[in-house]
């Protein structure tokens, strides 16, 4: 009888626990709160990557030196995106990419620039110091070099055929000089602007051309070998490496980007990360900012030979 009691009262006691649950529950849902728990129908929205090409002015490890300052400096201030920088083992390898699309901002030659525009790109800006954009040719101090005709029968090194300061205007500088480029030297491509300085103190080649920023940085690094080279000749200057924008890159983040690298030289941070490119700002830039450049390229292929060559 007793175990028939107790029965019950656990009965008794469960609906009446179950009642007060279900009275509370309609209780909330009927009362003023509006609370439900919300999800999203889309996935959560990651950093956009943003790819920044910079042309082989120096081998893939100095580059990343030079350059990835910059990159970390956008990056610091820039929202819900990121900027990969992307070396290239050689002008050949940068041309392809930046011609197929593949970098969404990139910093170009002037020949690389121009071309960009007919593949999707935009010029927004340049290196500024256009003095400096010249192309240099360089000898051994022991050499007996005098005049440009002692080169005749020589071999000359330079880094790749679509470079423009260091390859198209110091081959130009020898044709208006007497030499006819594709029949009386030997052009030899080698990659880099390094290794074309290289070639000329390892006797490889009898000059080599280059252009100053990186002639002055190889100075400091490798003044040992410097001190063994001259600069014998050098062009005339043309405007500065461009920056160009994949025309798909949204405006917002563009407006950002150009904002950081034109203010660079006006601060303690931007102007240390500029003192590694030998360069002394970034300024604003369009088409015509290069038409000099165009000019001059329709005179090259004219007067001396097809810009891309099957051996670059």
């Amino acid at each position: 009888m007793v175990a028939r009691r107790n029965i019950a009262l656990i009965i008794v006691l469960t609906l009446l626990l179950f009642a007060a649950f279900w009275g509370a529950f309609f209780s909330s849902k009927n009362s003023g709160s509006n609370y439900s728990p919300k999800y999203s129908t889309t996935a959560i929205n990651k950093s956009q990557i943003y790819i920044f090409g910079v042309h082989p002015l120096h081998n893939p490890k100095r580059l990343f030196e030079v350059y990835q300052p910059l990159v970390d400096y956008l990056n610091k201030n820039l929202k819900n995106c990121e900027i990969r920088l992307r070396a290239s083992r050689n002008y050949n390898a940068f041309d392809e990419r930046l011609f197929n699309g593949e970098f969404h901002f990139a910093l170009p030659n002037p020949y690389q620039t121009v071309e960009a525009t007919k593949h999707g790109y935009t010029i927004f800006g340049k290196m500024g110091d256009d003095f400096n954009f010249k192309g240099i040719i360089l000898i051994r101090k022991d050499s007996n070099i005098k005049n440009v005709m002692d080169l005749k029968g020589k071999i000359v090194s330079y880094p790749a055929p679509t470079a423009l300061a260091a390859t198209m205007m110091p081959q130009w500088l020898l044709y208006k000089n007497g030499l006819n480029v594709m029949k009386d030297i030997q052009n030899i491509y080698v990659g880099s602007q390094e290794s074309s300085i290289m070639n000329v103190y390892l006797g490889k080649s009898i000059a080599s051309a280059t252009w100053p920023p990186p002639w002055l940085a190889f100075k400091k690094q490798r003044p040992d070998v410097a001190t063994q080279l001259m600069v014998k000749w050098e062009t005339e200057t043309l405007p500065n490496n461009g920056l160009v924008v994949r025309n798909d890159v949204p405006k917002e983040v563009l407006e950002v980007v150009k904002k950081l690298i034109f203010n660079l030289h006006t601060h303690e941070e931007g102007r240390k990360i500029l003192k590694r490119m030998e360069l002394s700002q970034y300024e604003k830039a369009n088409s015509l900012t290069y038409q000099s450049v165009r000019e001059f390229l329709v005179k090259f292929e004219k007067e001396i030979r097809p810009i891309r060559i099957s051996n670059e």
